[in-house]
C-alpha cells in the first residue's frame, strides 16, 4: 500500500492529523520504566497503547536510540515490530535525516526501508537529486525533504536571500520540477508564513510539521497554513509535550482536538 493511501485511511479512521514522536530520553523516563530490561521499548509501548486511536502516525527519531548504542537500536527495532504487529494501519516515519552521495544514499535507503521497514523517512535535499534517487526508488514509501526546519536558527542559512527570494523557497521551487510523486515536505509549524508559502507551491503533497508542543507554535496559524484542500495532507508531530505529560493520552487527545478545531 502506498504511503498516501495508508495515511489517508488512518486520518479518516482516527479523525486525526496528530503524529506522536517516539523519542525516549533516558534522563526523563519514569523511574518504574527504568527498572525494565528494555526501558525504551516499554516506555514506547505504553505511549502507543494509550494513543493509537488518536494519531495518524508515529515518528521515532533514530538519534535517541543511537545514543544508547546497540541496545538502544535493538529497542527501536522492537518498537517498530510492535507497531507493525499490533497497529499495522498506522504509518511509521523514521526520522533519520539522511543525506549523502548516491552510493552511500543507496545503503541508507536500504537500511531505512528494508531493515527498519519504515513507511517514510526524513532526508536533507541539499546534496541534489542524485542523492535522493535511491530513496525515491522505493515508490510506496514517502521521502520527506527537510525544507524549512523548526529550530530558531533555521533562518541563519535557510532564509539567506538568493535571486531575491529566501534559499528555502529557491530550493523548494527546484524540487517542484522533479515530479516524483512520493516526495513529502517538512516545514516547521513554528514558521506558519513559510508553511503557507510551501503549501501553495505543493498543494497536493504530504507535509510533516513539528513544533506544536514543546516548541510552542501557534496551532491555529499552523493548521490553517498547512492543511490541503481536503483539510488533511499534513502530519503535525509532537513529542516531549505528550511523552512526558502527567497523562500522555489526555495530552494527545487535547492536541488532536485543538488541531481539528481549525481544519
Amino acid at each position: 500500500m502506498k504511503f498516501q493511501q495508508k495515511l489517508n485511511n488512518i486520518i479518516k479512521k482516527n479523525n486525526s492529523l496528530l503524529c506522536v514522536g517516539l523519542d525516549p530520553d533516558w534522563d526523563k523516563l519514569p523511574k518504574n520504566i527504568l527498572k525494565n530490561s528494555d526501558p525504551f521499548f516499554e516506555f514506547n509501548k505504553s505511549i502507543i497503547d494509550s494513543t493509537y486511536d488518536l494519531v495518524c502516525a508515529y515518528k521515532p527519531n533514530i538519534a535517541f536510540y543511537e545514543a544508547c548504542g546497540i541496545d538502544g537500536l535493538k529497542q527501536l527495532k522492537q518498537t517498530i515490530e510492535y507497531l507493525q504487529l499490533n497497529y499495522p494501519k498506522i504509518p511509521i516515519v523514521l526520522d533519520a535525516k539522511r543525506a549523502d552521495i548516491g552510493n552511500t544514499a543507496k545503503m541508507y535507503a536500504k537500511s531505512i526501508f528494508e531493515y527498519w521497514n519504515a513507511d517514510a523517512v526524513t532526508v536533507y535535499p541539499n546534496l541534489g537529486l542524485d542523492s535522493l534517487i535511491p530513496f525515491l526508488q522505493y515508490r510506496d514509501k514517502l521521502i520527506i525533504l527537510l525544507i524549512k526546519t523548526s529550530n530558531p536558527d533555521s533562518s541563519m542559512f535557510q532564509n539567506i536571500i538568493v535571486d531575491n527570494e529566501p534559499f528555502y523557497l529557491k530550493l523548494a521551487r527546484k524540487i517542484k520540477t522533479w515530479k516524483h510523486p512520493n516526495i513529502g515536505i517538512f516545514v516547521g509549524a513554528t514558521y506558519p508564513k513559510e508553511l503557507e508559502d510551501l503549501r501553495k507551491l505543493f498543494p497536493d503533497s504530504i507535509f510533516l510539521s513539528a513544533g506544536l508542543g514543546a516548541q510552542s507554535a501557534e496551532i491555529e496559524k499552523a493548521v490553517k497554513a498547512g492543511i490541503d484542500k481536503t483539510k488533511s495532507g499534513i502530519m503535525f508531530n509532537a513529542s516531549r509535550s505528550i511523552l512526558y505529560a502527567k497523562d500522555p493520552r489526555k495530552e494527545a487527545k487535547k492536541l488532536k482536538e485543538e488541531i481539528n478545531k481549525y481544519r
